[in-house]
């Protein structure tokens, strides 16, 4: 297993104490927003602004260590599980995400019936519905 500071370097990234720190809050789990990661990395550093936090999640996305997602009417949110083709599931009434593995196992997962061209190498699936949390709240209200 590489360490983040590996990871960084193999990426073409200089290794800077917001990037770790990022890259920390990130690889604890969940699809958070700008807002919470900031938050976290704040607890980690002595200070750092929001926009260097937005910085960072953009380096960290276009070098593949990150992936942004943004499922409809929710801000982007964050993720270091990236290269798996993995999709998400969204709770339509409390925006809770949780990971789905890949459909069908290999990329792009569907194919458009007609690709104009293109050479698809990448299907974004969400899948919405209700957790378990909110299915139980509807049934008791």
């Amino acid at each position: 297993m590489m360490t983040p500071e590996e990871l960084l370097r193999g990426q073409g990234l200089r290794v800077t104490r917001p990037r770790l720190a990022v890259l920390d809050v990130l690889t604890q789990g969940g699809h958070l927003e700008v807002e919470e990661i900031t938050r976290q990395v704040r607890e980690r550093l002595d200070s750092v602004s929001t926009q260097a936090v937005y910085d960072v999640l953009g380096a960290l996305s276009r070098a593949g260590l990150a992936r942004r997602i943004e499922p409809a009417g929710s801000p982007a949110r964050f993720e270091a599980r990236v290269g798996d083709n993995h999709h998400h599931i969204v709770c339509r009434s409390c925006g809770t995400i949780e990971d789905i593995d890949c459909v069908v196992g290999e990329r792009p997962c569907l194919r458009p019936s007609d690709g104009h061209g293109f050479q698809v190498d990448e299907a974004e699936v969400t899948f919405w519905g209700l957790c378990p949390a909110c299915q139980r709240k509807r049934f008791e209200d």
